[in-house]
């Protein structure tokens, strides 16, 4: 049985990096690039049409931002997965492009290998991230959280705030408990059940119940679902 091709488009204003990541996608066995936009306004106009499985979105383009991009092209992709690839790597704008729905966010130079496996994981459900992105998302998440003082039976909650130019979040998150935090950390990260319960000491059962805790906790029903609750109030 062959395996399915991942049809994906991509929007990079550098015309280099738009033939490297063409040639790269057709190259591999598994993948076909569908359409490469160098705009904004191309990519709007462009993309829907095309419904691919992955769209590879740069930030900086001659037109607009790649986030507003984003949050134009997200409504009408429901089954699309978006990765961010770009040189940005500052937390407003990470929190900026998930919270607009990408699902994925790698720092430019990306290597072959790299590409290629982010767009495989984002396609299967997962969000991945370069390794700097992933700490600072945990980093953000921790430095906003409430200070509970002595232990009670409810968990407390506070309310996260943050402004931009153009966005503004806010959301009710629970804290976490440190167990929970650290399996939180793997998901971002993109870890499996398996390879957490590994990296922790843990039964995979166990880390399952700690994931039902967490979404039940973020209010979300899946793993895609985690950095896109999380990134509103971290933003």
């Amino acid at each position: 049985m062959s395996t399915p091709i991942i049809r994906v488009a991509v929007v990079e204003d550098d015309s280099r990096l738009r033939r490297t990541f063409s040639d790269i996608l057709d190259d591999a066995d598994d993948c076909e690039c569908v359409g490469v936009f160098a705009t904004g306004k191309q990519a709007v106009q462009g993309i829907p049409p095309l419904a691919p499985d992955v769209l590879i979105m740069d930030v900086n383009l001659p037109d607009s931002s790649g986030v507003e991009c984003v949050a134009a092209l997200s409504p009408h992709l429901p089954d699309t997965q978006i990765l961010m690839v770009t040189v940005y790597q500052d937390p407003e704008t990470t929190f900026e492009a998930l919270a607009a729905g990408a699902h994925g966010y790698l720092v430019k130079p990306v290597m072959r290998d790299q590409l290629l496996a982010a767009i495989r994981e984002v396609r299967s459900g997962g969000v991945p991230m370069s390794p700097t992105i992933a700490r600072k998302v945990i980093q953000t998440f921790r430095q906003h959280e409430p200070n509970r003082g002595p232990r009670s039976g409810t968990a407390s909650t506070s309310r996260l705030t943050f402004s931009s130019e153009k966005h503004r979040a806010e959301l009710e998150a629970e804290t976490l408990a440190p167990r929970e935090q650290q399996v939180l950390e793997l998901l971002v990260k993109g870890y499996s059940y398996k390879d957490a319960s590994k990296e922790l000491g843990i039964s995979t059962s166990t880390v399952g119940t700690y994931v039902q805790r967490i979404y039940e906790k973020l209010h979300v029903s899946s793993r895609r679902e985690i950095v896109d609750r999380l990134n509103n109030p971290l933003t």
